[in-house]
């Protein structure tokens, strides 16, 4: 009764469905020196687990100080943030500055023109009032 018990702890251990303690009988039963022969290849697996659980690391580890690189990473990149945005407000502001200063001249010059043509109608009118009181006066 217990070969089979093994044979289908066996089975849900390779399908990984076994519990802990499932997994420990195991371990007991394949320790002990009486295993079934079909069973003895698996043998040298569960011993492996037991002295691998067993071991341990015994050598001293010396621990340097970690370097906070990320600190320092941090610390450039916000300054180049702080950069950038205030000089690309700078640099935006200077171009509005300048689309302004465009639009503006444009205006201008337009009211220039549209003053000169009408100083040129304006001088017709002062000779039409002048011919006028030439013919008044005359009468």
């Amino acid at each position: 009764m217990e070969l089979d018990r093994i044979d289908t702890l066996m089975e849900k251990y390779f399908e990984a469905t076994t519990t802990v303690a499932e997994e420990e009988m195991l371990r007991e039963y394949f320790l002990n020196e009486k295993v079934a022969p079909h069973l003895e290849q698996y043998i040298p697996l569960f011993q492996f687990f037991s002295m691998a659980k067993e071991e341990k690391y015994s050598k001293q580890l010396p621990l340097k100080p970690r370097k906070n690189y990320f600190r320092w990473g941090s610390v450039a990149a916000v300054a180049i943030l702080v950069f950038g945005i205030y000089f690309g407000n700078k640099y935006q502001e200077q171009r509005e500055a300048e689309y302004a200063y465009q639009q503006t001249k444009k205006a201008l010059t337009l009211l220039a023109a549209n003053f000169s043509r009408g100083t040129e109608k304006a001088a017709y009118l002062n000779e039409f009032e002048v011919t006028k009181q030439k013919i008044y006066n005359n009468n």
